[in-house]
């Protein structure tokens, strides 16, 4: 038998091809690996509930009138209170100071309560007031705030989407306690927790009365922290993800 003749020409262009085919797939796997990526952001991304258009004008606890509107650029947190019930809205407040106390040198983070209860206009200067003081709160970094019942009340149940209008109950004040979280560009927005067994993320907002009872029950978290704590957690790791998202341009 003659030993096979090696054809230079042929060896060369067969191992430019299989270069090429090298390259191509390392191109196709970073670019499967970038959509990959990017899904993933995406999913993490705080979700979308609706958008505060709508400026309620209120009075704040310094006797300023003014817009919360005026608040797009910054991310901010609110909660409703009840001042006549303050046992209905403690752990709230209770998050809300501690939060305070951890965003206290960030000028673009501001905190909201907003009284459902003032009583008559011509006091409801000095509630807020007083009730601002009771919770250690100064401006400009956390607001109380009010404005006529019936509107305030409106607002809460159908901008801010809380779960129910506030209302007196047999002389009691039901309302919802939970937290809203608004965006720089006034969106409202809830946490997004990824699945780790896969699935579709899981969106949440901020009660923290049912994550009390769920504690109270004996319901795990899967981590170190109880269900009051991990929300918390929650919550604080959104607003570092919306503190690094851009300011939308208003439109002339």
């Amino acid at each position: 038998m003659e030993p096979a003749v090696r054809d230079e020409k042929k060896l060369r262009r067969t191992a430019w091809i299989l270069v090429c085919f090298a390259l191509l797939g390392g191109v196709f796997i970073f670019a499967a690996y970038e959509r990959y990526a990017s899904n993933a952001n995406k999913e993490l991304r705080p979700s979308y509930v609706g958008e505060l258009r709508y400026n309620l004008p209120i009075l704040r606890q310094d006797g300023v009138r003014i817009g919360l509107e005026e608040l797009q650029g910054k991310v901010w947190v609110l909660n409703s209170i009840s001042v006549t019930q303050p046992d209905t809205c403690a752990l709230a407040v209770r998050v809300m100071q501690e939060m305070a106390k951890k965003y206290e040198s960030r000028e673009d983070v501001v905190f909201i309560s907003t009284i459902i209860d003032p009583g008559p206009p011509e006091q409801a200067a000095e509630v807020l007031k007083q009730e601002a003081q009771r919770q250690g709160a100064k401006l400009s970094q956390w607001w109380f705030v009010t404005t006529e019942p019936a509107v305030l009340h409106k607002y809460l149940k159908d901008k801010c989407k809380l779960g129910m209008l506030p209302h007196l109950e047999e002389g009691r004040w039901k309302y919802d306690t939970s937290l809203i979280l608004v965006d720089r560009n006034l969106k409202l927005r809830k946490a997004v927790v990824p699945q780790q067994r896969g699935g579709p993320p899981f969106v949440t907002g901020f009660d923290f009365s049912q994550a009390a009872h769920w504690d109270e029950k004996g319901i795990k978290t899967g981590t170190e922290r109880n269900n009051v704590a991990e929300l918390q957690f929650l919550l604080e790791s959104t607003v570092e993800i919306l503190l690094n998202e851009t300011i939308r341009p208003t439109k002339p």
